[in-house]
């Protein structure tokens, strides 16, 4: 299948906008990228992801070898090629790495996200926090993608968060939701020491979500 790279570098470049509007981006700080067979279209290194177009968007292989554009892809495009490699995050088409205010604020205090909340059950239980490595590097892929292993999103250690998708809406989703769990955290944090779900809490969840089909949209009758 042939891949239309001009749709693709407009979709990311969208997104791109979008989570600008909802603040996880600010300036150059983050990427977004997404991926059609082996076609990855990512956000072009420098920036301004709030007014990203598709002419700043870098289309790569799954070796980074540069099929579409002219700018230099992320400086992250090892941790976004490294998902989309990886058999553990087979079917998974989207990544979003942001800079947002509060996954990076308990990136810097935390060793994890426990489950405050049974949505965060959505993104696999408890988050793990990388350790620290410097940005753009393959040590900083390598231990993102361990951070990420069974999950859909993970804080690195004072840099920020990344979360993945099905596809880019997906990842954009779960983006949006890490951070609402991450100032949640930070707020209950603030008033009191917060009561995370326990196992049986979380297995009642996921049984009950089974059995009635949450979070899809159903016709009455």
């Amino acid at each position: 299948m042939t891949v239309d790279t001009t749709v693709l570098r407009e979709r990311v470049a969208a997104m791109s906008r979008h989570l600008g509007e909802r603040g996880l981006f600010i300036g150059t700080a983050g990427n977004v990228s997404a991926r059609v067979d082996g076609v990855v279209a990512i956000t072009a290194s420098g920036i301004d992801l709030t007014s990203a177009y598709a002419d700043e968007v870098t289309v790569v292989d799954l070796d980074g070898a540069v099929l579409d554009g002219h700018l230099s892809p992320s400086s992250e495009v090892d941790l976004h090629l490294g998902v989309y490699r990886q058999p553990q995050f087979a079917g998974l088409s989207g990544v979003v790495h942001t800079h947002s205010r509060f996954a990076t604020a308990l990136s810097i205090v935390c060793t994890e996200l426990p489950v405050i909340h049974y949505q965060q059950l959505s993104l696999g239980g408890s988050l793990r926090v990388a350790p620290f490595e410097t940005f753009g590097t393959p040590e900083l892929a390598t231990a993102v993608h361990s951070a990420l292993s069974g999950r859909l999103a993970a804080l690195m250690a004072n840099h920020g968060a990344v979360a993945l998708g099905n596809d880019l809406a997906a990842a954009a989703d779960n983006a949006l939701l890490l951070e609402w769990l991450c100032e949640i955290y930070w707020r209950a944090h603030a008033i009191g020491a917060p009561r995370n779900l326990n196992e049986s809490q979380q297995h009642g969840v996921i049984e009950h979500a089974l059995r009635i089909g949450y979070g899809g949209t159903k016709e009455i009758g």
